[in-house]
């Protein structure tokens, strides 16, 4: 079950982290890019080549003490086909070094389409006498907003294949209480959703923990402490810490009374690193990155009385 194994692959780094693969051509350290550039010339080839290579290299630093790795579908789809197979090479990268992976993609749409998203990165794709796995993900983001036929195909996924969602139900950025905040039976819309999840859950794992999981952003720490308290055996994807200003101490209401059942996402902080410690190459600036994180949140898991180890 993904539940299990993503709370088993935390328990084994100790570290409630994932790492948002978020490459930006331009943030790309200059060295890779001009040697790229110099093989493929200025074209979508030689920034494809340049981002795998930097997320190998990214991946392989930081194997033994993140479990999990988060590619957002986006900067790999501006780059066309090409994008895609260098988001296709990550995943095979990531699984390699042993990470879960969770595709940040929010996919969603009526019935038949959901079901081929669903089968696209989740499951298994109908070929003439066969069946394939097309990208093969751990876990994928999703949009509530189209209802339950929007959401079941996922489901129904999950359960044949063992993988995992994460549902939309408070986003970190700034303009989400135009929608998730407004008001609907005198409870705003975050609430119904997170109401939804409790009922789509279909099961719990050994580790005692729901496989539909939630996106609860960190820089709405009262609004996780009452989805919480709705969904207590819900995993929370958590982003908004970081470069959009939540700390680890707001991550708290995220986490169950063990200290379990959320975790964290950090990107550019990890990834760009490297921009801040000049002494440093560009992977080894992002493990440095990367366990001052681990250790931020074990500061505040301690301070909060909830450590798990």
């Amino acid at each position: 079950m993904f539940a299990d194994r993503l709370i088993n692959a935390i328990d084994k780094t100790q570290n409630p982290s994932v790492i948002g693969l978020d490459p930006q051509p331009e943030l790309l350290p200059p060295s890779l890019r001009n040697e790229h550039k110099d093989k493929y010339g200025d074209s979508i080839e030689a920034v494809t080549k340049a981002i795998v290579e930097f997320n190998r290299q990214i991946l392989h630093e930081l194997k033994d003490i993140i479990p999990a790795v988060k590619p957002q579908l986006a900067y790999y789809e501006q780059l066309g086909w090409q994008g895609i197979k260098a988001f296709e090479e990550t995943i095979a990268a990531a699984k390699k070094e042993g990470y879960i992976v969770i595709a940040d993609g929010k996919r969603n749409d009526i019935g038949s389409t959901s079901a081929a998203y669903a089968n696209a990165f989740l499951g298994k794709t109908k070929l003439f006498e066969k069946e394939i796995s097309a990208f093969d993900v751990d876990a994928i983001t999703v949009n509530p907003y189209l209802g339950s036929d929007g959401v079941a195909p996922f489901i129904d996924v999950c359960n044949k294949q063992e993988k995992g969602i994460f549902i939309l139900v408070k986003t970190s950025n700034p303009s989400s209480s135009e929608i998730q905040d407004l008001q609907v039976n005198n409870k705003p819309v975050y609430l119904h959703v997170a109401a939804l999840i409790k009922k789509w859950e279909t099961g719990k794992g050994d580790r005692g923990f729901s496989s539909i999981g939630a996106v609860v952003g960190a820089t709405h720490p009262n609004e996780a402490r009452e989805i919480r308290s709705i969904l207590p055996k819900s995993i929370f994807l958590v982003p908004g810490y970081g470069a959009q200003g939540a700390t680890a101490n707001d991550t708290m209401p995220c986490f169950d009374k063990q200290g379990y059942g959320a975790i964290i996402n950090s990107s550019r902080k990890i990834l760009y690193a490297y921009k801040e410690m000049k002494n440093m190459n560009f992977a080894s600036a992002a493990r440095n990155a990367a366990e001052h994180m681990k250790n931020d949140l074990h500061t505040a898991l301690k301070s909060a009385d909830i450590f798990p180890w």
